[in-house]
């Protein structure tokens, strides 16, 4: 297998080059030269293996369709250890909860920060650990989080070997639990930059920094967000778990109902689709800051000025660029490199959006791609966070319940639908006092974390000042 730019770069590259690497040189998202594909016979086995085997043999599986420079015992070991019921508090790792006939919970926010991202983060540390000590090098980590990337970062790469990791988040835009989780670790190797912004720009940020080739190899720049595909297809793993556990004839399709922000959590339902995993609809759910949803319905991909994007109280999807966003679009668009690099190099430098609603290609994003959206307010997610306990007795944290609310306006006789569960309730803990009147349990583990002391550098959101940084704290 090998990989190319979303942006026309078709200079084929090995997973292990892009594990390290992040962006591509062109500024692209890398992408693999193409899916495997999995049909019905392979789908059954691979049904078979979770049943027997579990949930890190179904990755090691999956994950070796597109690993080929990893040696097959090194990759399944690697899996063993990233996922196991003393990391994931269960044998199943991401079971499903019902909540009625064929509406689901997907459990994702067992692993130790209490959020999805520990799902692909853990498997990456390891990645990136066994990678660095089999080539004798270091990696210094640069990193955006609105929430949950950081604190999922911080704790699987902390005491790696080889590795540093420079942490960006939005100055005072995360939960007190979220910012305890992150500013409380004090291992040598972690640095939290807190940017006077939103998350946007410590998106932009951490691109203008990957995109100064010569200070990315200079510090040997890699990223741990979801724009690294090593990531994204850690995640595509608990598509098939899910369709397994909801599913037991041959043939069903089911539904996945997806909190989305920057993208990458839908964008790995897209790659299972299109490996041919039996997905109907794949369901965006947006909060107030509804970029994915405008395009969805219309066409038009407008992003916002920071000032424009909106502080809720599902704050980890108040994101106004979607940086996943351009894989899809790649597909969309028949892997034109040279389009979308015009698209999202040009058009959004230049006018703030582009517009797709003319493109016969549009008409495909539902009917070829299963694509559907819809839009959650704070007044939708308290109501739903306190349906779902009146109803059913469970507590779902803020961006699930965003997730819930959507999924009902697509649910179809038949058809399984399955929300993907972003974290705990206690990572939101003012949203749930809010809407119930009453503080969301929390896991013993975390007992009085926002009063820790905290490690932690404001910033403004300047991209020299934050090379400058990187280049004091690190070896040259």
């Amino acid at each position: 297998m090998h990989y190319l730019s979303t942006r026309g770069d078709n200079t084929p590259r090995k997973f292990c080059d892009i594990l390290l690497e992040g962006l591509a040189p062109d500024g692209g998202l890398y992408m693999p030269a193409h899916y495997p594909q999995i049909d019905a016979a392979r789908l059954r086995a691979l049904r078979e293996v979770y049943r027997t085997q579990g949930y890190a043999v179904l990755a090691f599986e999956l994950l070796s369709l597109y690993i080929d420079d990893i040696p097959a015992p090194d990759l399944r070991r690697l899996c063993e250890k990233t996922y196991t019921p003393e990391v994931f508090g269960t044998r199943a790792i991401t079971p499903l909860k019902k909540l009625e006939d064929g509406f689901y919970l997907e459990e994702l926010s067992n692993g130790p920060t209490l959020a999805f991202k520990d799902m692909a983060m853990q498997l990456l540390g390891n990645l990136f650990e066994y990678e660095l000590a089999r080539r004798g090098e270091a990696l210094n980590i640069l990193g955006a989080t609105s929430g949950d990337t950081g604190s999922a970062a911080e704790y699987a790469m902390r005491g790696k070997r080889g590795i540093r990791v420079f942490m960006l988040s939005p100055h005072g835009r995360m939960s007190p639990f979220q910012q305890a989780q992150m500013f409380s670790l004090q291992d040598a190797n972690i640095h939290n930059l807190a940017i006077e912004g939103v998350f946007d720009d410590c998106q932009d940020i951490v691109k203008a920094v990957s995109n100064d080739l010569d200070f990315k190899r200079r510090y040997r720049i890699g990223t741990v967000n979801s724009i690294n595909w090593a990531r994204l297809l850690a995640q595509v793993v608990y598509y098939f778990a899910g369709y397994f556990q909801a599913t037991q004839a041959e043939g069903e399709k089911v539904s996945f109902a997806v909190p989305s922000g920057n993208f990458g959590n839908v964008c790995a339902g897209h790659v299972a689709r299109m490996m041919g995993l039996p997905i109907d609809r794949l369901v965006v759910a947006t909060n107030e800051n509804d970029v994915l949803d405008e395009f969805l319905r219309t066409g038009v991909y407008r992003v916002r000025a920071s000032r424009d994007t909106h502080e809720t109280s599902s704050p980890s999807m108040d994101i106004s660029k979607a940086s996943n966003f351009e894989r899809f679009i790649f597909d969309l668009l028949g892997r034109d490199g040279a389009r979308v690099k015009a698209l999202f190099q040009d058009a959004l430098a230049q006018h703030g959006q582009f517009d797709l609603s003319a493109d016969p290609a549009f008409a495909e994003v539902r009917e070829r791609y299963g694509f559907v959206s819809g839009k959650s307010t704070h007044a939708d997610r308290l109501a739903t966070i306190c349906d779902v306990h009146a109803r059913f007795g469970i507590t779902i944290d803020p961006h699930t319940a965003d997730g819930v609310r959507v999924a009902r306006e697509y649910v179809q006789p038949g058809v399984p639908m399955i929300v993907l569960e972003t974290a705990l309730p206690i990572k939101f803990a003012a949203t749930i006092r809010e809407a119930l009147g009453h503080e969301p349990e929390r896991p013993a583990r975390f007992e009085g974390i926002e009063n820790l002391p905290r490690r932690v550098q404001v910033l403004p959101a300047d991209v020299q000042r934050v090379k400058d940084y990187i280049a004091q704290h690190c070896d040259s």
